[in-house]
């Protein structure tokens, strides 16, 4: 009875230290900052059912920045336009950050907000432009604007080329823009700056600003299915790094794995940025402009059929640091440089080797087939042992009817030389330093076997 107690007592204490090396592995949470970019411009004194836009937006952004303040991880900051110079004249350079991001900063986020007064223009280019030094440097942020508005650009500023701007440098993600009584004609001006939702009344604005903050907070899950060759999601424990389809920024790179219940393991990213994957396999596979759906699991399925390339040299010592170009077929591309005695995955296909032994061996046209292994076996070398009378010029060639083959160069300094080759016949060519005519020249003919030393003297 003891003994079953020590060992539960053992068994806990594995599982409770493998759980907790497990949590302090988990990434970091990453941070979210909302800049919340706000329209102070002259046509925000206006009437809306039933008071004035500015005071109908500030007092449900105030409620929103209320529930915010409570959150963990998140931070806010406030951008404003349109409220320091009247007009005429028309100030497009009118755009401030009134409220940096900070910790504890909603508070003065409410008290600017209760206090602006409209006054002039719409500069939205200017002041989405200026929204990229509000970011401060951050390695695990998401950075989102939420541009509230009645109006479209007044100056002469392109906000869909400077929202773009923002997202291919990875500044920002994709802005929110929600229009306070747009006219429905001008909501394709918007559409190319971000996530635009147009506010018919005063209740849809409500509703919407509550839209915009879920979006801007949710994560949503997905499941990146490896299949094989018979069309299932068996491929797995290969990297797979998530990429940014606009900036080409990292966001994610996960290990894939198969959970405990058989299925690939779900993956709980931002649902708000479409993405390119690359499967590192060998070689890599791609899928391109990937888009969540919000709130669902989003099944990602990517072809990955692989086999496995073994490589040996039966019974030798000498191929223990032996390399191995691994190539596609007909294709000059270095994929791997696999190591004698090793067993690599690739995509199932057929692959060209290129053995780096003296001489070098082509195999050409090696087949990979789905969960086969695949053995290419090196067939095991022989060693020359040169003996010279004197250091000199000499080089080893394959020889064939009407031509010589060049294999390998002689060290010039030494007089003694052991190198290690494939069996074969070879000739070589060999002149010593200290002659200097060419008729002093040594051709002599050898015969590499496997595991055997062949001595050549060169005299």
């Amino acid at each position: 009875m003891k003994n079953l107690v020590r060992y539960i007592l053992i068994l806990l204490f594995s599982f409770s230290t493998i759980y907790l090396q497990a949590q302090k592995s988990k990434p970091e949470q990453a941070k979210t900052r909302i800049l919340f970019v706000f329209d102070a411009s002259q046509s925000m004194y206006g009437t809306w059912e039933s008071d004035r836009k500015i005071n109908i937006a500030r007092r449900y952004l105030i409620e929103i920045i209320d529930s915010l303040e409570q959150m963990d991880n998140i931070q806010m900051a406030l951008r404003v336009y349109g409220h320091q110079s009247p007009v005429p004249p028309q100030d497009c350079n009118d755009t401030k950050l009134e409220v940096p991001f900070d910790s504890n900063n909603a508070g003065q986020i409410r008290q600017e907000l209760r206090y602006l007064i409209p006054r002039g223009t719409t500069p939205i280019a200017n002041s989405l432009e200026a929204a990229a030094n509000d970011f401060p440097s951050c390695d695990n942020c998401r950075n989102i604007i939420i541009l509230i508005t009645d109006g479209i650009e007044a100056c002469d500023g392109d906000p869909c080329q400077v929202s773009l701007n923002l997202q291919k440098k990875g500044i920002v993600l994709k802005p929110f823009v929600i229009g306070i009584g747009i006219d429905p004609n001008f909501e394709k001006t918007f559409e190319c700056v971000g996530h635009f939702y147009n506010t018919p009344n005063e209740e849809k604005f409500h509703e919407v600003l509550g839209v915009v903050i879920s979006r801007a907070l949710n994560s949503t899950t997905a499941q990146v299915n490896l299949i094989d060759s018979k069309g299932i999601p068996s491929e797995t424990d290969v990297n797979m790094t998530f990429f940014d389809h606009i900036s080409g920024k990292v966001k994610y790179n996960f290990v894939h794995t198969i959970n405990y219940m058989g299925y690939p393991d779900t993956l709980i990213i931002d649902p708000l940025i479409s993405y390119d994957i690359v499967v590192h396999t060998i070689p890599a596979v791609k899928k391109e402009n990937i888009q969540l759906a919000e709130g669902k699991h989003n099944m990602i399925g990517i072809n990955a059929p692989q086999g496995f390339l073994s490589i040996s040299c039966p019974g030798s010592n000498q191929y223990k640091d032996l390399d191995v170009i691994v190539r596609q077929n007909d294709k000059v591309q270095t994929l791997n440089l696999q190591k004698n005695g090793s067993t690599e995955k690739y995509l199932v296909g057929n692959y060209d080797l290129e053995i780096l032994s003296i001489p070098r061996v082509i195999v050409e046209k090696v087949k990979i087939e789905q969960s086969v292994t695949t053995t290419i076996e090196i067939p095991r070398p022989g060693i020359a042992n040169f003996s010279l009378a004197s250091s000199g010029f000499g080089s080893i060639y394959t020889e064939t009817a009407d031509t010589l083959k060049w294999v390998y160069n002689l060290d010039q300094n030494l007089t003694q030389q052991n190198i290690i080759m494939q069996p074969g016949n070879y000739r070589v060519v060999y002149r010593p330093k200290n002659t200097k005519q060419s008729i002093y020249t040594i051709n002599k003919r050898f015969t590499i076997k496997s595991g055997a030393s062949q001595k050549i003297i060169l005299y």
